[in-house]
């Protein structure tokens, strides 16, 4: 059993000690999330040239909570054996993973269209590209402002 006497010098002890741990942010955060983003897009689309149109993202451009973000994305496609949507791709530039979500689809599905929430970590451009059975590659991208960010760092509060 431990004294009073022994506890409180236990405790003053404890108080007179360095923090060793603290939460930082890596100095390289926005050049590393930038790079991650960079990296997915090349993933999905090699050296492809994405242009913009056919697709249109929609989301909201003021974000209360980043925990639950509504998104969907449409895209001009006739939806037959020749000319369909292959994969419909959503990436974001500050999440700490950037690929948010890929859908495969086909001739069969009907319509082109996703919609789902995700989380979003930061005031972010989420950029939504569309594969298609040419090899053409299209996309569109939304500005978001995220008042209470999700998606936070290990660490970090």
């Amino acid at each position: 059993m431990t004294t009073r006497r022994e506890f409180l010098v236990l405790a003053a002890a404890s108080l007179a000690a360095p923090a060793t741990v603290e939460a930082q942010i890596d100095p390289n955060l926005a050049a590393n999330r930038k790079a991650a983003f960079h990296a997915a897009l090349r993933k999905i689309v090699g050296d492809a040239q994405v242009q913009r149109g056919k697709v249109k993202l929609q989301l909201p451009p003021l974000i209360d909570n980043g925990n639950s973000v509504p998104l969907s994305v449409t895209v001009e496609s006739p939806m037959t054996e020749a000319d369909h949507v292959k994969a419909i791709h959503v990436l974001t530039e500050k999440n700490p993973l950037p690929d948010v979500v890929s859908v495969a689809l086909g001739p069969r599905a009907g319509r082109a269209t996703l919609a789902t929430r995700v989380r979003l970590a930061d005031t972010q451009t989420v950029t939504a590209i569309a594969q298609m059975s040419d090899g053409s590659f299209w996309s569109d991208g939304a500005e978001v402002v995220v008042t209470l960010s999700a998606c936070l760092e290990e660490g970090l509060i």
